[in-house]
């Protein structure tokens, strides 16, 4: 057995393993998923300006990606539809109906050539990795320049752990990172491009939760127009809840019409007598018009699931950002020096004729030596030492390029390689405000992009669309009203689906009730269909502490053993849901719950030889209160046979 567990200890640790970080979870390092990383690096691969069809790419993508089809199709048509990654052909679905993506074989898409400068692909800058079959090779994650886990969010859920990061505008997290480059204070909020409202009190910097809503247009009293969608709801689904709360009776209204296309347009008409400040509040109770929704910023930092903010991604980005910006200078750098040793060389192999020297050798070993030999006068003219490499070069130059070697073309292509070379050293001693320069160029570019979108007539927009406000979030008890009969009939059931008996009171679904049984017993429930209390129920009422604070009960017990009856007058202070407690001390039998303040009772005790008075009338007033788990007072010595109390209710709801 011990062998079993060792296994499967093992084997889920590793299948938690995978999913927490192959799976579910985006890299902080360029913001995507495993899926999302290989569609994007497919993506690049067949790139020639030309749109693929999609189902083409998720064939080619499922060389990288060994979970099938449908997850690269989903995840394709969600990462074009962020605007940024993926120019897209055809119908790839609508965000505000709610409608889905045709098939792969009908919509096409390609790479927008802007994704590929801020997401590194240079094999020498970005680590690659072999493919889940070895054949090919993948990268293990880009390095991104811009925070791409902002920009387009994330959901997801793994072992033991989710994440859940919305969206934010490009344009505003690209300049809260160049004030974070600047040292300048900064802050980002989510933006969604279905609009809406969005309260961020309890954000917490990505780690809390927001109170979302629908934007309403009420110019007209009769008439509730949705011009904007809350977060993550498209028209469909607050369709779909509109007309549940409608058939529950919980809103009012007329008719609805949906007439939303690339934006939210839903128009709902109230009925005679109800007009929109009466119905605002119940659509926002009741209906998806209004949502919370709880965040986490988990991401995948240095192959570790990490919980940040908002403000630390941006900083790590920032941080980030200069260091691919130096990796890349210096890569340019020493291409430029290898390539500027080359043309060196092959100037001064050709313009001194070292090449004449060759002609005479026999033997290969002898044509090397007569190579080095040559440069042996020029020797500090050249960048660094000849490698057999650097000969093997010079020796395949055709002799045609030597008879038309052009000295100054030469000297012009050395001159604008030092050029650069000099502009280089200078950008890697500024490297903060390289990376500036970097991101203002690429706002830039983003608003080409829109200005191209828009002349195209595509639905691209850098401009916030989320408004960021306060409200206090409707509390659906404020909104509803107390209108079921709250029912108890002979049988002892207690609840708003009895049939017969008596009502009680009347309540809400969302109400919470004290029930006193006649054994003493008391506890708070929520409000049920049908349930069974017990016959001669004592007390039912509200369960709330400002009405129940002010009861004072009276519970007047026996002592089975002694037959001596005990009086104790309490009030209940609070108590735990769906618990029972009890006001008499275990093994008393309780004879009588009261919740007057003012009441007469009378004991009637048993018959005996020598006892002349069988009754004692006692006033409830006279006794003092007690707290609620302190024991009763006892009223007499005598053996009581039952007690009568002055104007009870037979039916026991004696509080109301």
């Amino acid at each position: 057995m011990a062998f079993v567990k060792n296994i499967f200890d093992k084997n889920f640790i590793e299948y938690a393993s995978y999913v927490i970080r192959d799976r579910a979870i985006p890299d902080l390092e360029d913001g995507l998923k495993p899926v999302q990383r290989r569609i994007m690096h497919t993506l690049f691969e067949v790139n020639d300006g030309l749109f693929k069809k999609v189902q083409y790419v998720v064939g080619r993508a499922m060389e990288y990606h060994p979970h099938g089809d449908a997850s690269i199709y989903g995840a394709l048509v969600n990462l074009a539809n962020k605007e940024i990654f993926i120019d897209k052909q055809g119908n790839f679905g609508n965000k505000f109906t709610g409608d889905g993506a045709s098939a792969g074989r009908y919509i096409e898409c390609r790479v927008l050539p802007i994704a590929k400068e801020f997401l590194v692909t240079n094999k020498n800058i970005t680590h690659y990795v072999p493919n889940y079959d070895g054949r090919s090779l993948e990268p293990e994650v880009y390095r991104a320049k811009l925070p791409v886990v902002l920009l387009i969010g994330a959901e997801g859920i793994a072992v033991g752990m989710s994440t859940k990061i919305l969206p934010y505008n490009l344009l505003e997290v690209i300049d809260a990172e160049i004030k974070c480059l600047k040292g300048e204070p900064f802050a980002v909020l989510p933006d969604v491009a279905t609009g809406g409202l969005i309260d961020v009190s309890n954000y917490n910097d990505g780690n809390g939760k927001i109170v979302t809503r629908a934007k309403f247009d009420t110019s007209d009293e009769k008439k509730i127009v949705i011009t904007e969608l809350p977060l993550d709801t498209n028209a469909k689904a607050l369709l779909d809840s509109i007309d549940a709360a409608y058939k529950a009776g919980k809103i009012k209204i007329s008719s609805v019409e949906n007439f939303t296309t690339d934006h939210c347009n839903i128009e709902i008409k109230l009925p005679r007598g109800v007009y929109s400040k009466d119905v605002v509040d119940a659509l926002y109770a009741y209906t998806d018009c209004e949502k919370s929704i709880s965040c986490q910023m988990l991401v995948i930092k240095d192959n570790q699931p990490v919980v940040m903010t908002a403000t630390e991604i941006i900083k790590y980005y920032a941080k980030k950002l200069t260091a691919i910006i130096k990796d890349e200078l210096e890569f340019e750098r020493g291409k430029l020096t290898d390539e500027l040793h080359m043309r060196t060389l092959e100037r001064i192999f050709i313009e001194e004729r070292i090449y004449k020297a060759i002609e005479t050798q026999k033997t290969q070993e002898d044509v090397y030596k007569a190579v080095y030999k040559g440069f042996v006068p020029f020797k500090k003219e050249l960048i660094r030492d000849i490698t057999d490499e650097d000969v093997e070069h010079l020796l395949q130059i055709p002799i045609r390029r030597i008879s038309l070697f052009d000295i100054n073309k030469n000297r012009e292509t050395v001159k604008a390689i030092n050029d650069r070379l000099k502009e280089i050293a200078r950008k890697l001693k500024n490297l903060t405000s390289c990376a500036v320069e970097y991101l203002d160029s690429m706002v830039e570019k983003f608003r080409k992009l829109e200005k191209e979108a828009r002349e195209n007539d595509k639905p691209f927009s850098l401009e916030r669309q989320t408004t960021v406000t306060t409200f206090s979030a409707v509390d659906v008890k404020t909104v509803v009203k107390r209108d079921i009969p709250l029912r108890y009939d002979e049988k002892g059931y207690l609840g708003t689906k009895v049939s017969g008996g008596r009502e009680i009171i009347k309540v809400t679904p969302y109400d919470r009730i004290l029930i006193v049984r006649k054994t003493g017993i008391w506890g708070v429930q929520d409000v049920a269909e049908k349930t069974f209390v017990d016959q001669g129920m004592f007390y039912c009422n509200y369960a709330e502490k400002e009405i129940i604070n002010k009861v004072l009960f009276t519970v007047i017990y026996r002592d089975p053993k002694t037959q001596q009856c005990y009086i104790k007058r309490c009030r209940i202070a609070g108590w735990i849901m769906n618990r029972d407690y009890n006001f008499a001390p275990d093994g008393m039998e309780v004879l009588h719950v009261d919740a007057r303040e003012k009441f007469k009772f009378t004991l009637n005790y048993v018959k005996k030889p020598r006892i002349k008075t069988l009754t004692q009338e006692f006033k409830a007033q006279n006794f003092e209160e007690k707290g609620l788990k302190a024991g009763g007072v006892r009223l007499d010595t005598k053996e009581v046979e039952s007690v009568s109390v002055e104007s009870a209710d037979p039916q026991g709801n004696l509080g109301l």
